[in-house]
């Protein structure tokens, strides 16, 4: 596989989104570019908890989508996959309603690892939610 250009990059990777628990959620892949990546993702019952607040664990999800989705950006698949090795997160604010978005940027980008930080904020305030950090490493195919 080559390396796509942007606009064939985004609906490769809203066609496969739309196949996960990512698309099943309500989200998508909004935009790319080489040092950033932005999802959004409506608030529903779908993400909530039993108490009507957005699951933590899904701000998580947020955390490793934008970084893993990211990584795949500006590669040759077939040479490398992108796996993640850690991921952290620190929740800082509750939501109940409205869209998340989180926005995914390159900390430090090396030749085997990528490192990320996401803020996952709610869109109709601009409030930080939740801010995570992922290291992904760059596995190479075995042909």
């Amino acid at each position: 596989m080559a390396i796509l250009e942007k606009q064939a990059w985004l609906e490769m990777a809203r066609a496969a989104h739309e196949r996960t628990a990512f698309g099943a959620m309500g989200g998508r892949v909004e935009d790319v570019d080489d040092e950033q990546i932005v999802l959004r993702l409506p608030i529903t019952d779908k993400v909530r908890t039993p108490f009507g607040l957005l699951h933590g664990g899904i701000s998580l999800f947020l955390v490793e989508t934008a970084a893993s989705s990211h990584c795949a950006y500006g590669i040759d698949l077939d040479e490398v996959t992108p796996v993640g090795i850690e991921i952290s997160g620190s929740h800082l604010r509750a939501a109940t309603e409205g869209t998340v978005k989180a926005v995914g940027r390159v900390l430090r980008r090396g030749k085997t690892h990528v490192v990320h930080e996401v803020d996952v904020m709610l869109e109709e305030t601009g409030e930080i939610l939740c801010k995570g950090r992922m290291t992904n490493f760059y596995k190479p195919v075995v042909k």
